[in-house]
């Protein structure tokens, strides 16, 4: 009996030790669980597709006032004049059970994209490019974790926008011209299948100047094998090549294995395990302050943004970006996880992805020129798919 006693002591031991040490995780399932809908994707009733060829289907455009235009002081929006245009699939911003894919008049979803992903993402690319991003009917955050099919669905419903959103832009709207593909998270997921279907063994290969699809995990094998004609890049300046990586902290509990996952420093623009130092990164930036309070998440309206120079270092470990400590106060909210910094991919290597964009810009228009033969468009105008 007392043997009985102490093993049952130990075993609840053990499960207190792991759940502590997984305590971040264990929070974030708890948390996404609560975000699924009560009712499945095929009961669910789906908004009507978004019609691109109307203003109010994109967050942003180049040709009108939006969050993707925000730049610091001394920084220029080149927009007017840019030889390059972005398209931007944004991330998820639907965290609520009320369906699985998000209504577009949903106008709370709507701020939250444009207040914190535009400024925070989309804008280091109006440094160099025109920046057109898509509104579609994004999945829910649960989708990520559904075991069943509800999830997939959800995801391919939104990957059907972006895709519709991606062919309208090349045919009416890009005009032949040269052309980045980037986002974030949910972004990226449908960045790396628009890469299959749209991209890779097409004319439009002659166009791309680089593909950012962050905070997602890239197979290094699988994307070698689905996608041979965008390699990883391997210098600051390399064009036609894909950079990505996940901000993590030291003490990170992941979910799965990273160590096959794609990782490019943002402070080298290289692909290897070399740290690079809090000299290198040129600055962070956020353009919102959020920070943790026991109701969830708050934002403080006196906030002024400012470039941080040196706020973190990063090293590619294991297939993450390893942050090995954060020298600003403005980083504080981890909805995550405590290492876990997915949420500012973006925001803590502002400069750096600003100036990267603009280097391989520069790099491509000296090296490359883009003609009617080459643009990747058939007579009709409509994208030239791969077969």
């Amino acid at each position: 009996m007392k043997k009985l006693a102490w093993g049952f002591a130990l075993l609840v031991a053990v499960i207190g030790i792991v759940g502590y040490l997984n305590r971040d995780l264990i929070a974030m399932m708890l948390a996404f669980n609560r975000m699924k809908p009560e009712h499945s994707f095929a009961q669910d009733e789906q908004a009507a597709a978004p019609d691109y060829s109307r203003p109010d289907a994109w967050a942003a455009l180049p040709d009108r006032a939006d969050a993707a235009d925000v730049v610091l002081a001394g920084a220029t929006d080149v927009q007017a004049t840019a030889p390059v245009d972005v398209f931007f699939v944004h991330p998820t911003t639907y965290y609520r059970p009320d369906h699985w894919n998000q209504r577009l008049d949903d106008a709370a979803t709507n701020q939250l994209t444009d207040e914190f992903v535009l400024k925070n993402q989309a804008s280091v690319f109006n440094g160099c490019c025109r920046v057109f991003a898509p509104r579609y009917r994004q999945a829910t955050v649960y989708s990520f974790l559904d075991q069943g099919q509800d999830g997939p669905a959800a995801l391919g419903l939104a990957y059907e926008d972006v895709e519709r959103a991606f062919d309208h832009f090349i045919r009416d709207m890009n005009g032949g011209r040269p052309f980045i593909i980037a986002g974030h998270s949910q972004g990226s997921t449908h960045i790396r299948k628009l890469l299959v279907r749209r991209v890779t063994g097409t004319p439009l290969i002659e166009r791309l100047v680089a593909v950012y699809p962050v905070g997602f995990a890239f197979d290094q094998e699988a994307y070698a094998k689905d996608v041979p004609d965008i390699p990883v890049c391997a210098s600051e300046t390399q064009t036609r090549c894909l950079v990505t990586w996940n901000t993590v902290g030291p003490d990170v509990r992941e979910f799965q294995d990273t160590s096959r996952n794609i990782c490019v420093n943002p402070l080298t623009w290289k692909a290897d395990g070399e740290r690079a130092d809090f000299a290198l990164n040129l600055g962070a930036v956020t353009f919102n302050q959020r920070f943790e309070t026991r109701s969830g998440v708050a934002e403080d309206a006196t906030f002024k943004p400012r470039v941080e120079v040196g706020a973190a270092d990063a090293r590619c470990v294991n297939g993450n970006l390893v942050v090995t400590e954060i020298r600003s106060d403005r980083f504080g909210a981890r909805p995550m996880g405590r290492d876990n910094y997915h949420i500012y991919d973006f925001s803590l290597f502002h400069m750096n992805i600003r100036r990267n964009a603009q280097a391989r810009v520069e790099a491509f228009m000296a090296a490359h020129s883009v003609t009617p033969a080459n643009a990747g468009v058939d007579p009709d105008g409509s994208p030239r798919a791969r077969e």
